[in-house]
């Protein structure tokens, strides 16, 4: 159990992706970060992850690990659900046992799209595809075993490292004389620095037993724009740079067909997150500078 003011010991699943390697930078000072990628603990092999988690008897579990591959999650559902499904409701069952939190990241993609304003946590999810599927079973298991967890629903997850959106780009936007980018899919763009620091900020106000009710939030920087909208921010600081860029065109969804489905809206409302743990997001552009100040 953690004491105010007093080092935690982390357990971070998932090493190299995005998200886990911005929390090792944020959380660096908190206590002992125990960061486990897969070689040691594999989210494909639920019931081996107990031993580990009894083993480590952390004061917080943050489950930074998923089966993100969208397109190719469609031909392996099984391997999907495993991941994103079944391990984290496992990892909910210990956290329960030893009386700690559960800090677990989802997705947007667990609502169709369908709405013409932003999604709230008491909208009923209806996801368009397997990864969808796969995330919001995680959050059906995790809430079954109830507890202490906060469930944070993000979206169009970007850095500096790893594939995303930014870095692909970066290089294609210097290679090709023209782009088509999706312009009628509309989310917000979030920095994992973003999530990484909003998660400090819910975890220091938990220790400080300031925190609101546990649950569902959604977790996004603030605004709002399209895939295009996305591209045009970073070509233009390509030619602040002085480096090439290429010509960006518009084009709808089913101009780019995909084995998955996006949701048309991917706007989530992050209201109750302010409201209940005092945490708020940048504007996605602010975050964007922020990020790119870095890659320099």
């Amino acid at each position: 159990m953690s004491v105010p003011g007093m080092p935690l010991r982390i357990l971070i699943s998932g090493q190299h992706g995005q998200v886990s390697q911005a929390l090792q930078q944020s959380l660096n000072g908190m206590g002992e970060l125990v960061v486990l990628g897969r070689d040691r603990f594999d989210l494909s092999q639920p019931q081996s992850l107990r031993t580990q988690v009894r083993d480590i008897k952390p004061d917080l579990i943050i489950n930074a690990a998923a089966h993100t591959a969208v397109d190719q999650a469609q031909s392996e559902p099984e391997l999907a659900l495993t991941i994103n499904g079944v391990s984290p409701g496992v990892l909910a069952q210990e956290a329960e046992k030893l009386g700690i939190p559960l800090i677990h990241y989802s997705t947007d993609y667990v609502f169709d799209g369908s709405k013409e304003t932003p999604w709230n946590e008491s909208d009923i999810p209806n996801p368009l595809g397997v990864y969808g599927s796969s995330k919001l079973a995680g959050e059906q298991a995790i809430a079954a075993v109830g507890g202490q967890h906060l469930i944070l629903r993000t979206s169009w997850v970007y850095s500096l490292v790893g594939h995303n959106f930014l870095l692909t780009m970066q290089r294609l936007l210097q290679e090709r004389e023209k782009l088509t980018i999706v312009a009628d899919q509309i989310g917000a763009p979030t920095w994992a620095g973003t999530i990484a620091r909003s998660t400090r900020q819910l975890i220091e106000r938990w220790q400080r037993g300031e925190q609101g009710a546990w649950g569902v939030y959604h977790l996004t920087a603030s605004g709002e724009t399209s895939w295009f909208g996305f591209a045009q921010a970073i070509g233009w600081q390509l030619i602040k740079q002085g480096k090439r860029c290429a010509t960006l065109e518009p084009i709808p969804s089913s101009a780019y067909p995909t084995p998955a489905t996006r949701p048309l809206n991917s706007r989530l409302d992050c209201s109750l997150l302010q409201r209940e743990w005092g945490v708020s997001q940048p504007h996605w552009h602010d975050a964007l500078l922020e990020c790119l100040a870095q890659q320099r």
